[in-house]
């Protein structure tokens, strides 16, 4: 595959059993949508997918993206992956994610920095999110309070299972290198997706849908590794009738080893359907 070859592919819904209900059909229908969504870190694997590919673990290991998620992708639909030249960089790509009838999905910019990243995540130590049966509802006032006293961290193990496991129906439709019988290394759904979990960890939400990221790699993710994820809330805001928050997420391995670093949003509470 050359830097510029996109690719098409069948849209997969792994979380259609998700506690997320805006993935299940009949939740997702009485807020408007055709069906369940196909998650939006699926969708960002999608999007990535021409990084992976062309730059390998060398991407893993210190690349970015960002993107940006505007319109539902379904499962069962076809999608196209188009690549072209982010501006005049030689190592950054502009992406885009396009579903039936030419709907932009999502789109972003992929890149691999030509040096490491001074600008690391530090571990804080912060204490473990409460028990799922503990979680206190995700209302304005709590997620206020949250935002001054913190989030709680969580720690997931990467071993290739779980509804993130993999982002293709068929693994070996993804790359190599984030396949388990492969390299094994966490694929970019995963990664990302502990930005959805670190919150949902903290919180009891309703359906709710992510929306945008910029992310930053530092280190990947070897099969049987054991994640921390520290999160902080850095906004609230309400637009279009939605309620939507800010992220800043940190992942770390093993010896608090920098993983991955985030800005992540998502609309915590829809809008009320007609």
């Amino acid at each position: 595959m050359s830097e510029l070859d996109g690719y098409e592919g069948v849209a997969w819904n792994p979380a259609s059993a998700s506690e997320n209900r805006i993935h299940a059909d009949d939740v997702a229908r009485q807020y408007g949508f055709r069906g369940g969504l196909v998650p939006g870190v699926t969708v960002y694997a999608f999007l990535v997918e021409p990084a992976l590919r062309v730059w390998g673990l060398d991407w893993l290991s210190r690349g970015s993206a960002t993107v940006t998620l505007r319109k539902p992708l379904y499962e069962g639909e076809r999608f196209r992956v188009e690549v072209g030249r982010d501006g005049d960089e030689v190592d950054g790509l502009r992406c885009a994610v396009w579903g039936p009838g030419k709907v932009l999905c999502a789109d972003g910019v992929v890149r691999k920095p030509s040096s490491l990243d001074d600008d690391v995540p530090v571990r804080r130590g912060d204490a473990l999110a409460p028990a799922r049966g503990e979680r206190p509802d995700a209302t304005r006032l709590v997620l206020e309070d949250l935002r001054g006293k913190g989030l709680g961290a969580i720690a997931v193990s990467w071993d290739g299972g779980g509804e993130l496991g993999r982002y293709r129906e068929k693994a070996a439709d993804m790359p190599e290198l984030v396949r388990v019988d492969g390299g094994g290394f966490a694929n970019p759904s995963f990664s990302l997706g502990l930005a959805n979990w670190v919150l949902s960890r903290n919180v009891l939400l309703g359906p709710w849908i992510h929306v945008e990221s910029r992310v930053r790699h530092h280190a990947p993710v070897p099969l049987r590794t054991t994640t921390i994820t520290e999160a902080r809330i850095t906004d609230l805001f309400a637009r279009g009738g939605h309620e939507f928050v800010d992220l800043d997420v940190a992942v770390f391995g093993d010896d608090d080893r920098p993983i991955l670093s985030a800005f992540h949003r998502a609309i915590y509470k829809l809008r009320e359907p007609d």
